[in-house]
């Protein structure tokens, strides 16, 4: 897969319903600062800052590499010597804000920002002992921004379904009794690779880490994790605590094959599952169920839709199907959510779960991944990544739904 860009219109479109959230919300700006944020609103992931008025245009103050920025940004480059000399830049270039007794309240993202690096740029912001001046949070602002992708965003989640799909098929085909978790994993990221995965799944939550996903056979994928999700995986150990382990695959227990791709920045993330032989069958059951949720869902994924009411409709069904104390994990374990959106990052919003009433509109991602765990045998179910279009659901992954079956 080779490296797509967006055309500059593509960043400027951002800036400006970024722009127009500000002025709906009384705001005089927002400072963006971590990396994703920055390639989101300039097309560059160098480091520095990003500075996007109400009203004018946007300026990304780069440390390093400066030269680098300047043939990606779509939006003008400045240097940025140091933090303590940020306040005259800002002064410079927005003369009409920062300056001297000028009460204003810039947003950032403070989720994601390092409470000393926040610190710092609030004095930055704040300037003269005295000023009323504030840095406050501005996050679920960006977040909600994001929800909705572009068609070039879209382009490129479709192209790491492609790769995964691709990916899934060769690696299969040398799935076999006897190979470990591990090895089985590195023959699927090996495939990855080539077709241009980046080697990362990034996340946003704190301490949350993604490898290229989870694969886990037996009672190795049911062990609980720190992993905020219905599968962790043994791991490797301690250090690294979830997704593979180094078990041998047996024949007769389920494989669950969780796994991402991350092509220009954009991932997919999409579940499968794997058997050497037959499932017993309660797990053929399971596994059936969760095929039937997500049928379900699709269903009901149409624009105006409250993100809360499709997990809440699964929850139901699990409860038909006497399968609640084991959907989505398993006793004090289960995760309360059914989907969550991704874009580039694997846990963007909306989030299928209670409490999350945005409703779905056109544009949105959202990978649901209904699962059954079953503690000591193993977990079984299904993950699909759609786009919300104005008539409903449209799958973006490309790997059969079929259990694969290994002879």
């Amino acid at each position: 897969m080779s490296l797509q860009a967006p055309d500059k219109q593509e960043f400027l479109s951002r800036i400006n319903r970024l722009q127009q959230a500000l002025r709906a919300q009384g705001s005089d700006g927002f400072l963006a600062t971590q990396h994703i944020a920055l390639y989101y609103l300039t097309g560059s992931m160098q480091a520095g800052y990003v500075f996007v008025p109400a009203e004018g245009n946007a300026v990304f103050y780069v440390r390093r590499s400066i030269d680098r920025a300047q043939a990606e940004s779509a939006v003008r480059v400045e240097p940025l010597p140091s933090l303590r000399a940020f306040r005259l830049l800002l002064k410079q270039d927005y003369p009409q804000l920062f300056a001297s007794g000028q009460e204003i309240t810039i947003l950032t993202e403070m989720d994601v920002l390092p409470a000393q690096t926040y610190t710092k740029l609030a004095q930055v912001i704040a300037g003269e002992s005295g000023s009323r001046s504030v840095l406050t949070d501005g996050s679920a602002m960006l977040r909600r921004l994001r929800m909705v992708k572009s068609a070039f965003e879209i382009g490129r989640i479709e192209a790491a379904a492609a790769a995964a799909a691709e990916a899934l098929a060769e690696a299969v085909a040398e799935l076999k009794e006897g190979m470990t978790e591990l090895a089985f994993m590195a023959r699927i990221e090996y495939g990855l690779r080539i077709r241009g995965h980046i080697g990362l799944m990034r996340t946003r939550s704190y301490n949350m880490e993604i490898m290229t996903g989870m694969l886990g056979a037996g009672d190795a994928a049911a062990e609980p994790s720190a992993f905020d999700g219905p599968a962790g995986g043994r791991g490797l150990g301690p250090a690294a605590p979830q997704s593979v382990s180094r078990r041998v695959i047996g024949r007769g227990e389920p494989i669950l094959i969780d796994i991402g791709c991350c092509i220009d920045g954009y991932v997919i993330d999409q579940t499968r599952m794997a058997v050497i032989g037959s499932l017993p069958d309660d797990l053929a059951a399971a596994y059936k169920q969760s095929v039937a949720i997500m049928r379900e869902t699709e269903r009901l994924m149409l624009p105006g839709t409250p993100s809360e009411s499709l997990y809440a409709a699964a929850l139901t069904q699990a409860a038909d199907a006497g399968l609640s104390q084991h959907f989505m994990g398993y006793g004090v374990n289960q995760v309360k959510f059914l989907g969550h959106g991704i874009g580039l990052e694997v846990d963007e919003w909306p989030v299928l779960a209670r409490g999350f009433t945005d409703p779905l509109e056109p544009g949105m991602v959202i990978a649901v991944e209904p699962k059954f765990t079953f503690p000591g045998r193993g977990v079984v179910g299904i993950e699909n990544s759609y786009v919300v279009t104005a008539q409903g659901a449209r799958q973006l992954t490309k790997s059969s739904e079929e259990l694969i079956i290994v002879t």
